[in-house]
């Protein structure tokens, strides 16, 4: 293997080391910010180990037909370092920008859904409840003038059943019935 081969292979595994650091400094701000449960946090680190071997193996494929070569282990650790000793806290910071960004917009979007279709759906409700209320009060008051304006023509027949309706209140049998149904509420 002659050494341009060896010195391209080398610079691609410190690409990848520094994509893996990148990688988990993202998903590590990302996990803290978010708060994921336990069970998913495992499996996010899994997916995670899974993702850079894939990628390192393609790199390492791609730089030296896949030969394992103690520059390789090397390359990967001095990306690592290197990211980490440079790129760390520029990348965490920016992440958590990122995030913020996010959240500002998505709080925005919910706001101006609420005002765009939240608000008029608020107003239609209030004028259909208004409008059946102005409706149910037309129609109590056109009752009213009703039982006012026929009262000549109903209250001589009420008055006439009322005594038959006082003695069927206090007749033994219904006296009986509401006391079972006064009996049966208590219970």
């Amino acid at each position: 293997m002659n050494p341009a081969v060896q010195w391209i292979t080398l610079l691609y595994m410190i690409v990848a080391g520094a994509a893996m650091g990148l990688a988990f400094d993202s998903y590590r701000v990302l996990s803290l910010k978010l708060r994921f449960p336990g069970w998913l946090n495992a499996v996010l680190d899994l997916l995670y180990w899974l993702a850079s071997a894939l990628i390192v193996f393609r790199l390492l494929y791609a730089g030296n037909q896949g030969q394992l070569r103690f520059y390789a282990f090397l390359g990967l650790f001095v990306g690592v370092w290197a990211y980490f000793l440079i790129f760390s806290v520029t990348v965490q910071k920016f992440v958590v920008m990122l995030i913020q960004t996010v959240e500002w917009i998505w709080k925005l979007l919910m706001k101006l859904l609420g005002i765009l279709i939240g608000m008029p759906l608020l107003w239609i409700w209030k004028l259909a409840w208004g409008i059946l209320r102005l409706l149910g009060r037309i129609l109590g008051f056109t009752l009213k003038l009703l039982l006012r304006l026929t009262k000549p023509l109903w209250i001589f027949p009420v008055r006439w059943l009322s005594p038959a309706y006082h003695r069927l209140l206090r007749s033994a049998p219904f006296t009986k019935f509401t006391n079972f149904i006064t009996a049966r509420r208590k219970r």
